[in-house]
């Protein structure tokens, strides 16, 4: 399986900080935001990535990780010209996903749980069709909220309902078979002007091929899209850091699946082996000065 991040937008809620940086580059406590989706992917077991970003921070992602060798992965980009639409990562994709199945996870998204790695590989080997994840939200009215019928049966995905019929919200992580790219071409945008992910969740509903896995109660998931968000999902990785548990490293992940040697490790590090982030990675790889 491939796997897409999808890191463009203009991050209006976040203005003017998205002013001058695009908002998968902000930090989140001790490192950028897109380090948390892109560790969850590597964790899933995921190497080749398409990172689609804006025109302008392309630059930006491409310092920052290259070509993925440094990560023991396959790292590709592509542009998004103006926010479409999530779906429209899949048409940006296409040739990216060719004949494979993808996994798209969100940029601005941020999983955990102890075992939930597990749980998307699983899940991932399991998929014949698209399965989403699910959560039970405050604010169904700002998420696609899922509706089932009177025999429990998954009915629809309405987005951003004005009258939500559920508190079940799909969040950023698609699975997706490879007919994908052609569901995607088949959809028109919205009253919004955009390609809806709810419009093809809808059409895998249709053939009776999505599958709903519900995060658990121990799990947390934050989408991070306001202020608010921002500095409660920073509070939640410093509070896991001061239990010495470390989330949204891709060089970890890289070095615990074996994707790199020590060397490459301490040459992606290079001078920034003094900070705390690197004193953590040479930590884990026994190196520490």
């Amino acid at each position: 399986m491939k796997g897409i991040l999808l890191a463009g937008g203009y991050g209006t809620r976040l203005y003017p900080s998205t002013v001058s940086v695009v908002k998968q580059l902000l930090p989140i406590y001790d490192k950028p935001m897109i380090y948390y989706p892109l560790s969850l992917l590597m964790q899933a077991g995921i190497r080749e990535i398409l990172l689609i970003t804006t025109p302008e921070a392309l630059p930006a992602f491409q310092r920052l990780f290259r070509d993925g060798e440094d990560l023991g992965i396959s790292l590709s980009y592509a542009v998004q010209k103006e926010p479409a639409g999530i779906a429209e990562a899949l048409l940006i994709g296409a040739d990216f996903i060719g004949e494979d199945s993808v996994c798209l996870a969100l940029g601005d998204n941020l999983f955990y749980g102890e075992d939930l790695p597990a749980r998307l590989r699983d899940a991932m080997h399991e998929n014949e069709g698209a399965t989403v994840f699910l959560t039970s939200v405050e604010n169904p009215a700002d998420f696609g909220i899922c509706t089932w019928d009177e025999k429990g049966n998954l009915q629809k995905i309405e987005e951003k309902p004005n009258a939500p019929r559920s508190s079940f919200a799909v969040t950023g992580l698609y699975l997706y078979n490879a007919d994908v790219v052609r569901i995607a071409r088949t959809i028109c945008p919205s009253a919004r002007g955009e390609l809806e992910i709810t419009d093809v969740n809808n059409e895998y509903i249709r053939r009776g091929l999505l599958k709903t896995i519900f995060l658990r109660a121990d799990d947390r998931w934050f989408d991070m899209g306001t202020p608010d968000a921002l500095l409660e999902t920073a509070f939640f990785v410093k509070a896991l850091s001061k239990k010495g548990i470390f989330v949204g490293s891709p060089e970890a992940v890289a070095w615990q699946n074996g994707w790199i040697t020590k060397d490459r490790l301490d040459a992606r590090l290079g001078e920034k082996k003094g900070s705390a982030y690197g004193g953590y990675i040479l930590g884990l790889a026994g190196n520490k000065e």
